[in-house]
């Protein structure tokens, strides 16, 4: 067996593997000698079937099988051997590759064209400039969170006198005939719950306001709720396709009235919400409310940075060589049914930015000998269950729940996978942003969302 590689040019490879019968004889043999010993052919036991039967059925399958399997390791063997970067997967000679005859032939050359990474030794430094935009925490976004707070923390009072919109009503419904007496074998459900907020109807909804413990109510539930089965089959406890069928008046009795309570702000919610003893003040709560918030928007300023980072590289990088025809050649010829020589025409220049900052990526990473370790995966974990809990206002969360939920992502390979990319990607961005000169930009909300117009 003989492997030459030839460089056409600094980004384009021919790799040409040539192999004689000797090479690949012994697996054909050892392939052939399995079929044999497990074949069942009319007229013979299993596996006493003649050598020369088995060659005739299976011979010239096996030998482009065990001559594809031979080449297909040794070529990635050597590719890996060389620590040849390559780009995309090696694709059959276009110009050297000569015909191949397996009935005739049984010495072969396989000839593969080969996408070299160019050299990205893209820098960065003081001399580049890159705005940096920290998004200011509002008034209004504090307000939004501590009323959110105060909403996720409060309680249940049932000791009611009255309903009011947002009550939560309980009681025994009756289905009621036209002359407003009980249907014999209709409806009838002691523990019917109903939210007058969510009755669509005023005239009925306006039977509830006011109403209290004992009171009974006669309305119409179908006028109540537009007619709207999954409403109708949720009260009623029906299924779905039974509530056009029950258009009459209901009576309510009503045996309970809950109340929610948003909590008030005081040492109880700041203690609920954050270590006990931590915030002892109003004031303080706004504070690290604020400093919450700060925290939660940190991660967008660092996308646009890299964002803005990545288009610098790039500009730097735009005279460097690819091996153009090779890669949109390989795209079409790795997706045939989704890509066409016109739709990888037409999408090439996005991809190659994408490959060129991938591959400035990589550099950064063997420059500055970026490793990701175990701890910091598990801390990234930690972090983001952390921040999970706190789109639910709940920032006060023990431990030892961290802990276990942290450990339940890290079990979901996809979800572990992302995290080792977010921290190898926080330290990229770390390291850039030691490189370059920060320019910070304080803007509202508003103002960074146009930024991605």
């Amino acid at each position: 067996m003989n492997i030459t590689l030839k460089n056409i040019d600094p980004v384009n490879a021919t790799l040409t593997i040539a192999i004689v019968k000797e090479d690949y004889q012994p697996q054909i043999e050892k392939a052939l000698n399995e079929i044999r010993k497990n074949s069942v052919i009319d007229g013979f036991r299993k596996g006493n079937a003649p050598k020369s039967r088995i060659q005739a059925m299976y011979g010239k399958s096996v030998l482009v099988d065990e001559v594809n399997k031979l080449v297909s390791g040794k070529l990635y063997d050597y590719i890996k051997e060389n620590q040849l970067n390559v780009l995309g997967e090696p694709l059959p000679g276009k110009d050297e590759q000569k015909p191949l005859d397996f009935n005739k032939q049984e010495d072969y050359e396989f000839v593969f064209d080969l996408a070299l990474a160019p050299e990205m030794n893209v820098q960065l430094t003081k001399d580049d400039k890159v705005p940096y935009y920290i998004i200011a925490v509002s008034d209004e976004m504090i307000e939004k969170q501590i009323n959110s707070y105060k909403a996720n923390y409060g309680n249940y009072d049932n000791n009611i006198e009255s309903v009011e919109d947002k009550d939560m009503v309980k009681g025994t419904i009756i289905e009621l005939n036209e002359d407003g007496t009980p249907k014999e074998g209709g409806i009838a459900d002691d523990s019917a719950v109903l939210m007058p907020s969510f009755i669509k109807e005023e005239t009925e909804k306006a039977k509830f306001t006011g109403a209290k413990v004992g009171d009974t109510i006669v309305f119409n539930p179908y006028k109540a709720y537009d007619g709207h089965e999954t409403e109708l089959s949720s009260f009623l406890k029906i299924k779905k396709e039974e509530a056009k069928d029950h258009q009459g008046n209901f009576s309510l009795t009503i045996t309970e009235i809950t109340r929610y309570h948003e909590a008030e702000l005081n040492q109880e919610l700041f203690d609920k919400i954050y270590e006990p003893g931590t915030v002892t003040s109003e004031e303080a709560f706004k504070e690290k409310v604020k400093e919450n918030i700060a925290q939660q928007l940190a991660p967008e300023s660092d996308y646009k940075f890299i964002v803005d980072a990545k288009q610098l590289l790039e500009d730097k990088a735009k005279d460097i060589q690819f091996p153009d025809a090779f890669l949109k050649r390989w795209l079409v010829e790795s997706d045939p049914e989704k890509r066409t020589e016109e739709s990888v025409e037409k999408d090439y220049p996005a991809i190659l930015n994408d490959l060129k900052f991938q591959l400035i990526k990589e550099n950064i990473v063997k420059e500055n000998d970026i490793k990701v370790e175990t701890e910091e995966v598990q801390q990234a974990a930690l972090n983001a269950t952390r921040a999970q809990f706190a789109q639910y206002g709940m920032s006060n969360i023990p431990d030892d729940l961290l802990q276990n939920y942290a450990q339940e992502m890290l079990k979901k390979e996809k979800t572990l996978r992302q995290l080792v990319d977010k921290v190898a990607e926080d330290k990229i961005i770390a390291v850039l942003k030691e490189k370059v000169t920060l320019e910070p930009k304080e803007v509202s909300v508003e103002e960074f969302q146009k930024l991605f117009e």
